[in-house]
């Protein structure tokens, strides 16, 4: 008889066994590839055997029926203003997904719209949805260029940064790593700490993207999804020479 999950109640056979992953704005939030990301969790669940299903949340558009995995990208400040009024009529759902445990990576505009707030460069202030305790403030000076970050989990991981935005972590936050020196800005260029967790959800300003080039994050997400749907407590790996050349290669890279 086959087995079923206790808390889901679906069926336990690992063949065929659905992910839905939600992406976020795809139109306005997609700058520097960050759909890769979308397209590194899709890859990689298929070669695991599961079957990734994504639903693209729109302005206006509705609610997925499920959500294992939440992403989100960044976006020019135009961008940002056309979503954020949008995202705060999510806010509820949204905080739902978080308290239930469910994965999230949110890069750069996104990271900064579930902050608490986001003052632009133009002296308009964007509420966020606050599921981050972090605020922004945009700056005349961009930070740019190629980001090495120590983390505690992940080991270290690598991207590239491109925003005028700086931001800063309350208390109820704790940061993704600190920038190696010389090699990076990170959140504001001061404090060296470079992006922003809070139970399973991870805020970045690493594109890249960030995931094809760091599968210890990509698969921490999908061990979260898999923890939360299946009650598969054991986080998936795959081995992947072509990453960890990538890898090298972006590490040896100047700023």
């Amino acid at each position: 008889m086959a087995q079923t999950n206790p808390i889901t109640g679906e069926p336990a056979d690992e063949v065929g066994r659905p992910i839905d992953i939600v992406q976020l704005y795809p139109r306005e939030l997609n700058i520097y590839g960050d759909w890769g990301n979308t397209l590194t969790l899709v890859r990689r669940l298929e070669w695991l055997g599961y079957v990734p299903r994504v639903h693209d949340l729109e302005v206006g558009g509705p609610l997925p029926r499920r959500a294992d995995i939440v992403i989100g990208g960044g976006g020019q400040d135009s961008g940002q203003a056309q979503v954020y009024r949008d995202l705060l009529q999510r806010e509820r759902w949204l905080r739902g997904l978080v308290d239930l445990g469910i994965p999230m990576l949110l890069v750069c505009g996104s990271y900064q719209l579930f902050g608490r707030s986001f003052d632009t460069i133009g002296g308009q202030q964007l509420t966020g949805i606050g599921i981050l305790d972090v605020t922004t403030k945009g700056e005349s000076d961009r930070l740019v260029g190629n980001v090495i970050v120590d983390t505690e989990q992940f080991g270290p991981i690598v991207g590239f940064e491109n925003h005028s935005g700086q931001t800063f972590l309350g208390e109820q936050v704790e940061p993704l790593g600190l920038v190696r020196p010389g090699h990076g800005a990170g959140n504001n260029g001061t404090d060296r700490t470079e992006g922003a967790r809070r139970a399973n959800v991870i805020g970045t300003y690493l594109h890249g993207s960030l995931l094809p080039k760091n599968p210890a994050v990509a698969d921490y997400l999908i061990g979260a999804a898999l923890a939360n749907r299946y009650g598969i407590l054991t986080t998936p790996s795959l081995d992947d020479p072509y990453v960890e050349q990538a890898r090298s290669v972006a590490m040896s890279r100047p700023r």
